[in-house]
């Protein structure tokens, strides 16, 4: 890793920390939270549904003949609920977010950058870390579970479809292996996940478009149509280590 990477990674840790710092008893932020929730949560619930029926439906259908060869379809519930609760739903949640909300956090805290709005409100007295970033950092701590919890039901369902609907399986049988398969400390795992991916790949993206302007060679709209895909892959790159380590502490 180069001085410049662990300099940068400095940056972004000052960052996050004085945008968490600032929310703590600021007035007003209302309003830019439930924009947060809009932009994280309603506008992003569509695609959510899409990826999740989806999920559930090739999780239902590879795994249905996979446990048939050993005769274990009865464990089809067992198979979609785990993998799903575990894996799939706060991961593929959090990247369909970044994907959608992500992107465009970061490129209107560019532009705004761009734009030497972030400038006027620093001159007028007002922290722009506090006006623009910290009601999406704590809503995302709300929203991403929330996202992976709807990921998850329907997921459920979509596996229902091709297992007991499509194929050949008693719709009990798999319902009752969901309920059997899935315990407390599972749920806490797929939200523990959902949280920290939320925190991280918000100040990922909010990062980017507040230094929009530093992006070496661009400038302008190049500058930050570089920084919104920067932050977008960054933020993909994130979701999967944190998720590699968090499940290899807790295994």
């Amino acid at each position: 890793m180069t001085l410049g990477a662990v300099a940068e990674l400095g940056d972004f840790a000052l960052f996050t920390s004085r945008a968490l710092g600032s929310a703590v008893g600021a007035p007003r932020l209302g309003r830019r939270m439930v924009r947060a929730i809009h932009e994280q949560g309603v506008r992003c619930v569509p695609v959510v549904l899409i990826v999740g029926g989806f999920t559930g439906l090739v999780l239902g259908l590879q795994g249905y003949y996979v446990l048939a060869r050993f005769g274990s379809e009865g464990l089809l519930g067992t198979l979609v609920s785990l993998t799903l609760t575990r894996e799939l739903a706060p991961v593929l949640a959090a990247l369909m977010v970044v994907g959608q909300a992500g992107s465009a956090v970061a490129a209107e805290i560019g532009i705004q950058r761009n734009s030497e709005q972030i400038d006027a409100l620093e001159t007028m007295g007002v922290d722009p870390r506090r006006y623009l970033v910290a009601p999406r950092l704590l809503m995302s701590v709300l929203v991403f579970p929330m996202q992976a919890a709807l990921f998850t039901l329907v997921g459920l369902v979509g596996g229902w479809l091709s297992g007991s609907v499509l194929l050949h399986l008693e719709g009990g049988t798999y319902w009752s292996s969901v309920m059997r398969a899935v315990g407390p400390e599972d749920v806490r795992e797929c939200f523990l996940k959902a949280i920290v991916f939320g925190l991280l790949t918000t100040a990922i993206c909010c990062y980017n478009g507040f230094t929009a302007h530093r992006r070496a060679g661009v400038t302008g709209a190049r500058a930050v149509s570089a920084s919104t895909t920067r932050a977008v892959v960054l933020s993909s790159i994130a979701v999967l280590a944190a998720d590699y380590l968090i499940t290899s502490a807790l295994i």
